[in-house]
This record gives structure tokens, C-alpha cells and sequence, in this order.
């Protein structure tokens, strides 16, 4: 029993010194703990010209220290009256590890599957909620003491069904993202036990180009993070465009709210 609790605490506070690695609106290159299980409540919308929002519904599974598998379900008004509008499955691998101390670097590569049944009408590609399609990538991770910065380079393939285009959109079927994320630990100053809440700042570069035609955007998303005990999980942000000619897209000038809910050793 000593030895259990002793490993349940070596765990929590692995996951609070890299609490500056859990990003807003991306994914780090780091997993979640092998065998926890994680459950993710998050609503997102935009105010103008109407106020629309989306609910998120994911489920997160540790597999081993290297894989880690999300499951999410979409729920919106965005088309007039609040339904059900489609799943998404995500699975992030690995690759590398260099750990020193108070210092990582990591690289994983992920890919995910999504269905949506929206109808079309925006030249942006989302495959949380939006649109159909899969879509793999690499991460690059690196924790700095307090800071952890990390990138992300994707490919995403949408599936066009002709009956949901609408007329005169252009539907494009291939998207090219990018994005540059930071994160500190701005408390506590010194770490004292995993029971400490922690307060964390984002900010994050959120970009994509359409190949097809040259047009991109490129979003600037702050965020607040509280995280309590080491299991329960607070984010609040907000992405606006910075630069781009992409109109008409939902993710632009879209606040995002979040509650995390995280259980340890579920399969061990």
C-alpha cells in the first residue's frame, strides 16, 4: 500500500510541474498519465452577428506512456435549433523523449476521424464539429522549467458530400495548419505538494492555408488555466484573427470555455 501511494504521488505531481503543457486550443506532444482516464466538458461560440455555440462531449484514455486515444461527441445551434451534429476520434503516438532536469523535449504524431453532418458553407476546414474528413500531423514539445513551448504541423483531408455544400462555395477539401503554442506556470512561485492549485498562461498562434488557392488566416488565442488538486482542470479563452482572408468561418472571434475531469491508475 505504501508503495501504491507512493507511485500515486510520484504520478500527480509529474502532471503539475507539466501543467504549463496543457494547452487551450492544441494539443502538447506529451500524454496523459498510462492508464488514467480523462473526461472533457467544452463550449465554444461566437457572439456576431447572432450568438451560436457548440458542446463537446470527449472522453480521454491513457493507454501506455506512449499512446493516448481521444473520443468526442458535437452538439450545436448553429444551424438554428440545438442538435446532435456529428463524433471525432483522435490518437497521438510518442515518437521521442530527452528529459533532463526541469527540462523535456518531445515529439508525437497524431491522426484523427471525423463525421459531421453540417451542410457546408465556410472555406475552412474543422474537423471538431464542422466538417467530415481525417487529418494527421507531427508535435513538437519542449518544457523550460516554468515554460513550455510547442508547435503542431497538420494535414487535413476533408470528405465533400455534395448534398451539404451549398451553392457558390468554394469546399475546399484540403487544409494545411499550423500553430505555435506557449504556456507559464505563473503559480505556485515554489512547489510545495500536488494538492497546490495551479494558474497558468496561454498564448497561442492558431494558422491555416488553403494549398488550392494561397488563402490563409492566422488566429492569436490567450487563455487562463486554473488546475485544482491535479485532477481537475479549468480553461477560458479567446481566439480572434490576427492577419488572413478566409471569411466566413466559425472558429473566428470564438471564446472557449472548458471543465476536465481526470482519474489516475483507472487501469493499472
Amino acid at each position: 500500500m505504501g508503495s501504491f501511494r507512493l507511485l500515486v504521488a510520484l504520478v500527480l505531481m509529474t502532471s503539475v510541474a507539466k501543467s504549463q503543457e496543457l494547452y487551450v486550443f492544441t494539443e502538447p506532444a506529451s500524454n496523459m498519465a498510462s492508464g488514467s482516464l480523462g473526461v472533457r466538458l467544452t463550449n465554444e461560440g461566437f457572439f456576431s452577428p447572432d450568438f451560436s455555440s457548440r458542446s463537446i462531449g470527449e472522453l480521454m484514455v491513457g493507454v501506455n506512456k506512449n499512446l493516448m486515444a481521444h473520443g468526442q461527441v458535437f452538439f450545436s445551434d448553429m444551424d438554428g435549433r440545438y442538435r446532435f451534429e456529428g463524433g471525432s476520434f483522435y490518437a497521438k503516438y510518442r515518437v521521442l523523449s530527452l528529459d533532463g532536469i526541469k527540462t523535456h523535449s518531445r515529439v508525437s504524431v497524431f491522426g484523427r476521424w471525423s463525421s459531421s453532418r453540417r451542410p457546408l458553407y465556410t472555406e475552412d476546414i474543422n474537423l471538431e464539429g464542422d466538417n467530415s474528413g481525417i487529418q494527421g500531423g507531427l508535435i513538437f514539445t519542449q518544457l523550460l522549467h516554468k515554460l513550455a513551448l510547442s508547435g503542431t504541423l497538420s494535414y487535413t483531408k476533408a470528405f465533400i458530400d455534395k448534398d451539404l455544400q451549398w451553392a457558390n462555395m468554394p469546399g475546399p477539401d484540403q487544409m494545411i495548419g499550423y500553430s505555435l503554442s506557449s504556456g507559464y506556470l505563473l503559480f505556485p512561485v515554489i512547489y510545495k505538494d500536488y494538492n497546490q492549485p495551479n494558474l497558468n498562461l496561454y498564448v497561442e498562434l492558431l494558422g491555416k492555408t488553403n494549398p488550392s488557392n494561397g488563402r490563409s488566416y492566422l488566429d492569436l488565442a490567450p487563455a487562463v488555466q486554473v488546475v485544482l488538486n491535479s485532477r481537475t482542470r479549468i480553461d477560458l479563452g479567446y481566439r480572434f484573427q490576427a492577419v488572413g482572408n478566409i471569411g466566413n468561418r466559425y472558429t473566428k472571434n470564438m471564446y472557449l470555455a472548458r471543465v476536465e475531469f481526470n482519474f489516475f491508475n483507472v487501469f493499472n
